[in-house]
């Protein structure tokens, strides 16, 4: 797998998280996949395999009336790629942490994908 068919398959799978279309993003994943979500250098979420991630995203889902994620930086280092992200989202839920329905989240980050037999193995997210 080149470095553009790698690109391909993160940008499908960002377009796929933006418009909420869970089954596409499955489609880009190993049976295998691990997600990491990652705050403030604290693990908040972490599925193992297709079933966990498909409850995750759905559950997630849920919270957002609309969601963006925009690459602004890529990179390739060793066997992974290293994207920069902006994030923005309205919340379609009141949240335990004070936020409230209809505040918007702007957000920098970092996502890490690994691969594996032209499917996403590894997504660590970092804000």
């Amino acid at each position: 797998m080149d470095s553009e068919q790698r690109k391909k398959i993160i940008e499908k799978y960002l377009e796929s998280y933006n418009s909420f279309h869970i089954e596409q993003m499955i489609k880009l994943l190993d049976k295998e996949i691990v997600f990491r979500n990652y705050s403030n250098g604290e693990l908040t979420a972490e599925t193992k395999g297709i079933d966990e991630f498909r409850t995750l995203a759905e559950k997630s889902a849920k919270v957002f009336s609309n969601r963006h994620q925009t690459m602004i930086d890529y990179q390739e280092i060793d066997d992974r790629v290293k994207i920069q992200i902006e994030y923005e989202a309205t919340l379609a839920m009141d949240l335990p942490n004070g936020l409230n329905r209809g505040d918007k989240l702007q957000l920098k980050g970092t996502s890490i994908f690994r691969f594996h037999d032209g499917k996403l193995l590894l997504i660590e997210d970092f804000s």
